[in-house]
């Protein structure tokens, strides 16, 4: 199942527009509040489709019964640009689980490039609810091994929520290729619709990692 938030007229269109203009895109703080700002967001869309359980509290007046979250959480994320956007989940989701894994381009001199994954921080997702969480869904390649690599170290989640700010509608459509159609559901702010020959979404934002911390060498 895909869902694509910026279909609807909310708030979150101006945060968007933040982070896709090259002017705002200097200041680094406020694209990293904004990059939280759509993780909170999606974080709070990705609540409705939860399960939950009823639970009675204690007021200082007597009991209330409240529904809560009853899934177990975990929100893993790609470094380095995926932390502003993780941590709009977390706050959210501030009990939750984390993991993290290590992802790079490496790239050849013709211009193509293979995904290296070199480090992964993660616990037991077995039966969990996985929130796997990157700005930009560009080829889906990044994801899509960063999925596999996780499942591998920590078991198979009962359900995975891709979470994207960006994405290209290539890479959607090779995430819902991948990734296993029954138990996955894909959250997208904005998908755009072309994708470079150097695998650069358009009109996009440009490098989340450099706008976020600086350029890299």
């Amino acid at each position: 199942m895909l869902h694509i938030l910026n279909r609807e007229n909310t708030l979150l269109n101006k945060f968007i527009a933040e982070i896709r203009d090259s002017e705002i895109q200097k200041d680094s703080m406020r694209f990293r509040r904004n990059m939280e700002r759509i993780g909170e967001i999606t974080a709070y869309e990705i609540s409705k489709t939860l399960n939950y359980t009823p639970r009675t509290v204690e007021t200082p007046l007597g009991e209330a019964t409240v529904n809560v979250i009853d899934d177990r959480i975990v929100i893993a994320t790609i470094l380095r640009a995926g932390l502003p956007f993780h941590q709009g989940f977390l706050n959210y989701f501030d009990d939750a689980q984390n993991a993290f894994v290590s992802a790079y381009r490496k790239s050849t001199k013709d211009g193509k490039f293979t995904v290296k994954v070199e480090y992964i921080s993660c616990g037991d997702l077995e039966g969990k609810t996985l929130l796997l969480v990157d700005p930009m869904l560009a080829t889906g390649s990044s994801l899509v091994l960063a999925y596999e690599a996780l499942c591998e170290r920590g078991g198979q989640p009962a359900h995975t929520h891709i979470a994207s700010v960006i994405a290209s509608e290539q890479g959607v459509d090779y995430a819902q290729r991948h990734l296993p159609q029954s138990t996955t559901t894909i959250w997208c702010a904005a998908v755009d619709e072309e994708l470079t020959s150097r695998s650069y979404i358009v009109p996009g934002i440009g490098d989340a990692g450099d706008l976020a911390y600086g350029e890299k060498l």
